[in-house]
C-alpha cells in the first residue's frame, strides 16, 4: 500500500544563505553570551597580534652588532611576549568553554523543536519515512551542527580578527610589501569558492546516505528474530554492504574534494610568503626597510595567511554542517497535521453514534482504495470489520480516528462531522488496542495507567485481572513495580498484548477500536478476555477487526469488506445463511 512506501527521493541542497540565516536565528537566542564570547575573542586576538611587534623589537635589539646587544631589553620584550601569549591562551580557553555551552544549548533547543515538530506531524509522514532516518536527523545531524558551532565558529571569528588586524599592521609597517601578499588573495578566494560549489552537494548526499543507512540498520535490528528464523543473515549482510558502500563512497568523495582545499590554499599562501621574502630582501638592500620591519612583516604575513589556510581546512566541516542543518530544517518545514477549523467543537458527553457516508479515500491521489463506503454504528453496538488482507480494514480505522482525512464523503460522531471537531477530543473518545503493541521503558503499572492520569493501583489491578494478566504480573519479582524494557522486549508478545488490552480497559472512552487485538494470545485465553471485555465495555461502541472470524460471531453487525467496498453486512447468522463472501471466508478457516 502507498502508506507503507518509504520516501526515497534524493534530497537536493537548498539555498546555503537561507540555511545559514536559520542557524544564525538559533545562535541569536544566546546573543548576550555570544557578544561576551566575541569580546573575549577580540581581546585575545589583539594580544596575539601584539606578539610579532614585540618579537620585531627584540630582534632589533639583537641587531645592534656583536658586543652591543642590550640583553636587558631583549629579555624585557621576551617577558612581555610570554605574558601576552599566555593571557591570549587563557582567554581562548574561556572562549572555547563559552562556545561549547552555546553549541550545547543550541543542540538542546533544536532537538526540542524537532521533537515538538514530530508530535505535530500527520501519521502519513511516519508511514513514508524510515524511523532510522528520522532518528539520524534528531541525533547525528544535530550533533554535526553543534560540533561546528562549538569549534568552527570560534575558529572563523578568530581568523577574521587576525586577518584584519594583521592586514592593518602590515599596511603600517610597509605598504609596498602588502602588494606581494595581495597577489595571492584572489587566487585563494576564487579556488575556495569554486571547490565550495563542487563539494556542497556531495556533503548533502553524504548526510542522506547516512540517514538511509541508519534507517536500514534500525529496521533490521527490530526484525532480528525474523531474519534468524528465515536464515536471511547473508542476504541482510549483502544488502547492508550495498548501503554501506554507498555511504562510504559519499563520505570518500565529499572528503576527497574537501580535503584538497586546505593544502592547495596553503600552497597559494606559501607563494605569497616567498614573494614577501624576495621583495623584502630587495627593499632591505636598498635601505628602504630595516630588519625589524621585515621580521615583523613576515610574522604578520604568517598570521594573515595562516587563518585563511585554517578556514579552507575546515570548509568541508562547514559544508557538512550546512548539509546536516538542511536535513533538520527540511523536517522542521514538513507540513503539519491540518489545524482544527475555526471554532472547532470540543466533543463531550460522547454517546458513540458513528456514521460514514459515501466515503472515498486513497493514500495517493491517483489510487483510491476506499470506494463509496457507508457505515452506521449505533451507540453501544459492536461492529466487526472483516475481509481479506489489503481489503482496507485498517484504513477505515485510520479514517475513524482522523489520522487521514477522507477525499470524498462525510464522517460523523454523535451527529458532528469530525472535521468540525477538535482532533484531541475526537481521539480521546476512542481507546485502541492494535496488533502491533507498544510499550515503553517503565513499570508495568505505568504502562497500564498510561492513558489515565492519576489511575490508582486498585484500578490497574482490576483491569489486569479482567485481562487475565494479573497472575503473571504477581509472579514477577516486583509485581506491578517491575520495569519492562523498551517496547517490552523482556516479555512475550502475548503478555504485551494483554497489557495493552488492560490499558484500553482502564481508559475511560465511549468508543473502542480492536485491530486484531487478540492475535497473539491462545484461543482459551482469548475467550476469557472477550467475556471480560464484553462486561467491561458494555455501553461502548466497539469496532473490531479480526481475521479469526470465530471471535466476532456475537457482533451486532459484521461488515464484509473487499477492495475498499462493503460487499456484505449483517449478523453472523444472516451472513452464513447467504452463503456468500463471508461464508467462504469463514469456511476457509476450517478447511
Amino acid at each position: 500500500m502507498a502508506r507503507n512506501q518509504r520516501n526515497t527521493k534524493k534530497e537536493k541542497p537548498k539555498d546555503a544563505k537561507g540555511t545559514l540565516l536559520r542557524i544564525l536565528r538559533y545562535v541569536s537566542r544566546y546573543r548576550y553570551l555570544l557578544i561576551l564570547t566575541l569580546s573575549l575573542c577580540f581581546v585575545s586576538n589583539l594580544l596575539a597580534l601584539w606578539g610579532p611587534s614585540l618579537a620585531g623589537s627584540a630582534i632589533a635589539e639583537a641587531d645592534a652588532g656583536l658586543g652591543n646587544v642590550n640583553f636587558d631589553n631583549v629579555f624585557f620584550y621576551a617577558k612581555r611576549m610570554l605574558i601576552v601569549y599566555l593571557t591570549s591562551s587563557l582567554l581562548t580557553l574561556g572562549i572555547n568553554f563559552l562556545m561549547m555551552n552555546i553549541g550545547r544549548m543550541i543542540a538542546r533547543q533544536m532537538r526540542n523543536d524537532v521533537f515538538f515538530k514530530l508530535m505535530t506531524l500527520p501519521v502519513g509522514f511516519f508511514d513514508r519515512n524510515a524511523a532510522g532516518d528520522i532518528i539520524s536527523r534528531v541525533s547525528y545531524d544535530i550533533d554535526i551542527l553543534s560540533t561546528c558551532i562549538c569549534t568552527d565558529i570560534v575558529q572563523i571569528m578568530t581568523s577574521l580578527v587576525t586577518v584584519i588586524g594583521s592586514l592593518i599592521m602590515m599596511l603600517y609597517i610597509c605598504p609596498p610589501l602588502v602588494l606581494a601578499v595581495a597577489v595571492t588573495i584572489p587566487l585563494a578566494i576564487g579556488y575556495t569558492r569554486y571547490m565550495g560549489k563542487k563539494t556542497r552537494p556531495l556533503f548533502a548526499r553524504r548526510s542522506a546516505a547516512y540517514g538511509k543507512m541508519n534507517g536500514y540498520v534500525e529496521e533490521m535490528f527490530s526484525g532480528q528474530k525474523t531474519i534468524s528464523a528465515y536464515a536471511q543473515e547473508d542476504r541482510t549482510l549483502n544488502k547492508f554492504d550495498e548501503i554501506n558502500d554507498e555511504a562510504s563512497e559519499a563520505f570518500y568523495w565529499s572528503n576527497h574534494y574537501g580535503m584538497t582545499i586546505g593544502p592547495t590554499v596553503g600552497s597559494i599562501n606559501n607563494l605569497g610568503l616567498a614573494l614577501v621574502g624576495m621583495f623584502g630582501a630587495v627593499l632591505y638592500l636598498k635601505d628602504i626597510v630595516t630588519l625589524k620591519h621585515i621580521s615583523s612583516f613576515i610574522l604578520y604575513s604568517r598570521k594573515f595567511s595562516g587563518p585563511i589556510n585554517e578556514i579552507s581546512n575546515i570548509i568541508n566541516e562547514i559544508y557538512s554542517a550546512l548539509a546536516a542543518a538542511e536535513r533538520v530544517f527540511r523536517l522542521l518545514d514538513e507540513p503539519e497535521e491540518v489545524h482544527d477549523v475555526h471554532n472547532a467543537i470540543e466533543l463531550t458527553d460522547v454517546k458513540g453514534d458513528v456514521e460514514l457516508k459515501n466515503v472515498s479515500f486513497g493514500y495517493v491521489p491517483e489510487k483510491t482504495i476506499i470506494h463509496d463506503f457507508n457505515l452506521k454504528a449505533e451507540p453501544g453496538s459492536q461492529i466487526a470489520i472483516v475481509g481479506p488482507t489489503g481489503a482496507g480494514k485498517t484504513t477505515i480505522i485510520n479514517l475513524l480516528m482522523r489520522f487521514y482525512d477522507v477525499d470524498e464523503g462525510e464522517s460523523f460522531v454523535d451527529g458532528h462531522e469530525i472535521r468540525t471537531l477538535t482532533r484531541e477530543s475526537l481521539r480521546r473518545s476512542y481507546a485502541m488496542v492494535l496488533q502491533d503493541t507498544w510499550l515503553f521503558h517503565g513499570t508495568i503499572y505505568e504502562n497500564i495507567a498510561y492513558g489515565k492520569e492519576g489511575a490508582t493501583l486498585e484500578e490497574v489491578i482490576r483491569v489486569a485481572k479482567a485481562a487475565k494478566i494479573h497472575h503473571y504480573i504477581m509472579q514477577l519479582p516486583k509485581g506491578y513495580d517491575t520495569v519492562i524494557g523498551d517496547d517490552g522486549d523482556n516479555i512475550s508478545k502475548g503478555q504485551k498484548q494483554l497489557l495493552t488490552i488492560a490499558r484500553a480497559m482502564l481508559y475511560d472512552a465511549k468508543m473502542l477500536i480492536l485491530d486484531e487485538a487478540t492475535s497473539n494470545v491462545d484461543t482459551g485465553t482469548e475467550r476469557q478476555i472477550q467475556a471480560a471485555m464484553k462486561k467491561l465495555m458494555a455501553g461502548k461502541t466497539c469496532f473490531i477487526i479480526a481475521h479469526r472470524l470465530s471471535t466476532i460471531q456475537n457482533s451486532d453487525k459484521i461488515l464484509v469488506v473487499d477492495k475498499g467496498t462493503i460487499v456484505e453486512q449483517g449478523t453472523h447468522t444472516e451472513l452464513m445463511k447467504k452463503k456468500g463472501f463471508y461464508y467462504k471466508l469463514y469456511a476457509s478457516q476450517f478447511e
